[in-house]
């Protein structure tokens, strides 16, 4: 648990920082065959975000670039236009934290007082001057989208996302989907209930409620809501695919029989109007144990992490099954330049739904170091 001398170190820093300037910077792009991740992971019972560096081609050490230690596990990350880096804890989260690094400023910490807790992500509007993060009331369970200034961290909106459990979001700017030019925001309530007294422990599942929804951006107004057939089946992570005709979704399953749970899909599609699950061929699918970690899109198909099969799924982006690609604890994907990234336990690909794909084995600061889900390419 965050100690109460945390809180005030950490409220201090917020009180003391000036005005905010959202301008873009370099301080950590990609450039030449240099990349450069933003990542959360695990060492020896202490929890980092921090800036992963490594070059193109086999061989290639990823070291821990910069680093900063955090209360607990994050999950999810957002890159600002000012180079900053965004992350929250790991649901239920009590902390959001933005950060800068390479500049030796302090982080701006950002606590909720109990009464609400963080889903995991948080998502930035396209001039990064606002935050949309999913989030939890501790004593209904219901979720809502809560708009902050991006540089204040002051709540300026909230909506509801009309189910629990809201976990990923994205932007849906498509022209034609019927919402004129009006940009629509795309949020996966992964409906497994819990309590705040028991934190992560799925409790009733058989009155799960997975969906996700269509919000309009300025007013929160829902302008669409869909399930699947099967109510078991957590919605979870979302990337769209390369024409953004197709929204892919991770899938987690919940079914009280391990035999349904671990043979269920990792992967659904949605097309604007309707969803769809994906499956694996059956031999393979019981080995995906239905658990989708992250998700990702490339002009080859779709990519959804495995870590309990130590792999990457892949799908055409048609949804045919292409093949399970090896890694051991496979868990956080990004897309650089049409190519997939993954990475996994001692090691991370690039371009890994290749034939060939480059292994990049860890430095000496991953070095018994847990990837979490999600990581997120630095641009230039």
């Amino acid at each position: 648990m965050v100690t109460d001398l945390h809180r005030r170190q950490a409220l201090a820093v917020l009180a003391g920082l000036g005005a905010c300037v959202i301008a873009p910077s370099a301080a950590f792009a990609t450039t030449g065959n240099r990349v450069q991740l933003a990542a959360a992971w695990e060492h020896q019972g202490s929890f980092h975000i921090g800036v992963l560096s490594t070059h193109e081609g086999a061989g290639q050490a990823l070291q821990v670039h910069a680093s900063l230690e955090v209360p607990t596990r994050a999950h999810g990350l957002c890159v600002l236009p000012d180079g900053s880096v965004l992350a929250t804890a790991r649901r239920p989260g009590d902390w959001l934290v933005r950060w800068q690094p390479g500049t030796g400023s302090g982080p701006q910490w950002l606590w909720q007082d109990g009464e609400r807790s963080f889903n995991g992500h948080v998502l930035a509007s396209a001039d990064g001057r606002r935050l949309y993060a999913t989030e939890t009331d501790a004593e209904t369970g219901a979720s809502s989208i809560v708009v902050r200034d991006a540089c204040t961290l002051a709540k300026t909106a909230e909506w509801p996302t009309h189910g629990i459990d809201a976990h990923e979001l994205v932007w849906d700017t498509r022209g034609g989907n019927g919402h004129g030019n009006n940009p629509t925001l795309i949020v996966a309530n992964g409906g497994v209930p819990t309590a705040p007294e028991t934190g992560r422990v799925k409790r009733d599942l058989g009155t799960m409620d997975s969906s996700i929804v269509r919000l309009d951006a300025r007013t929160g107004r829902l302008l669409g809501q869909w399930r699947l057939q099967d109510p078991r089946l957590s919605l979870r992570h979302l990337a769209w695919s390369p024409d953004s005709a197709l929204l892919g979704i991770a899938l987690q399953a919940e079914h009280d029989d391990a035999a349904a749970r671990n043979t269920a899909p990792v992967l659904a599609l949605f097309d604007g109007s309707a969803l769809r699950v994906v499956a694996a061929p059956e031999p393979v699918a019981q080995s995906l144990r239905g658990y989708g970690g992250s998700m990702a899109a490339t002009p080859t198909g779709w990519a959804v992490s495995c870590p309990r099969a130590h792999g990457i799924a892949t799908f055409s982006l048609q949804g045919d099954w292409q093949g399970l690609v090896p890694l051991p604890e496979a868990c956080p994907l990004a897309v650089r330049g049409g190519a997939l990234w993954a990475g996994g336990l001692t090691s991370s690909l690039q371009n890994a739904q290749a034939a060939a794909p480059l292994a990049h084995p860890h430095g000496s600061g991953l070095r018994g170091a847990r990837l979490e889900n999600h990581w997120v390419v630095l641009q230039g």
